[in-house]
């Protein structure tokens, strides 16, 4: 899973390019609104139908924060090939700096987490 500025999927290969990964977000104040982010999931030895699911957790309190789902169930018929799912985000809040972390869901079971910093800009 990789956090990043966006996702753009190339229309005739399918092919995505994921652009501006990154792993902190910097803010000057809090509580902030980060107006869009994407995340990138790719996952293999899956097969079967899937109802996937993306919360925005932060780790000081253990609170979601927001959820965000693929509004239709994936089927998935090749454990062997590797499948690709993008969240595009937008005005996600967030109220104090420190520890977040996105968790991936599929059916309800978590199979994936990415953690993520949220600091503060020193004031010059």
């Amino acid at each position: 899973m990789l956090i990043c500025d966006y996702v753009i999927t190339e229309h005739e290969t399918g092919k995505k390019s994921l652009i501006g990964i990154f792993e902190t977000i910097n803010a000057r104040q809090f509580p902030i609104v980060h107006n869009a982010l994407s995340v990138y999931v790719k996952l293999t030895d899956a097969n079967g139908n899937y109802k996937f699911q993306l919360d925005l957790v932060d780790l000081q309190n253990d609170h979601v924060l927001n959820k965000c789902e693929i509004p239709n169930e994936l089927q998935i018929t090749n454990p062997l090939k590797s499948s690709e799912l993008v969240f595009n985000l937008h005005g996600l809040k967030f109220p104090h700096l420190g520890e977040y972390e996105f968790r991936i869901y599929a059916n309800g079971r978590i199979f994936g987490q990415k953690s993520f910093l949220v600091s503060e800009i020193k004031k010059v």
